[in-house]
């Protein structure tokens, strides 16, 4: 509770980093959002504490887009090189995925954040589970790409599902 203290005498409030789809934007591949709806959510924003990302548009990837998988691993395999992001159209479009998580690092660096809340089984933000690349509604224990970027920096990456993990650190 010492940042809600700071805050109310105008010091620094902890910044969380969030995908753009969970606070409503239509940046989904499908060009839809996957709005949360959450009290903590309601207080962060007020507070001004969230910063929304949305690694796969700003790399320039655009919303519709074909859905995309990792093939053949995870985030971490496709940072060292021995995995691929791949479209349903069979397009690799894993350098818009590294080029995403090194901007949403880099937000993560500008604000000093230490935690994420991003969108569970997504390439890019996957904390816990992505789909298993075959393009058949599977997933796997893994993590996207941009979370596997913030991890090996020292953000903590939460799923949407985990919000009161969140509070508990703050």
């Amino acid at each position: 509770m010492k940042k809600l203290e700071d805050e109310k005498f105008g010091g620094p409030v902890e910044k969380i980093l969030i995908s753009a789809c969970l606070l409503g934007q239509p940046v989904r591949y499908d060009g839809r959002a996957k709005t949360q709806e959450s009290d903590l959510l309601a207080c962060w924003r007020e507070q001004g504490r969230l910063v929304t990302v949305c690694p796969e548009v700003q790399a320039g990837l655009a919303t519709p887009r074909a859905p995309a998988e990792i093939q053949a691993g995870d985030g971490h395999d496709v940072l060292e090189g021995s995995a691929r992001v791949i479209t349903r159209d069979r397009e690799d479009v894993t350098p818009a995925f590294l080029h995403g998580a090194e901007l949403a690092l880099a937000l993560c660096q500008r604000h000093r954040i230490r935690y994420a809340i991003l969108t569970e089984a997504s390439p890019s933000c996957g904390s816990q589970r992505i789909y298993d690349g075959d393009f058949a509604g599977h997933t796997v224990a893994g993590m996207g790409v941009t979370s596997a970027l913030l991890t090996r920096h020292g953000v903590k990456v939460f799923s949407q599902h985990e919000l009161g993990r969140v509070a508990a650190l703050l």
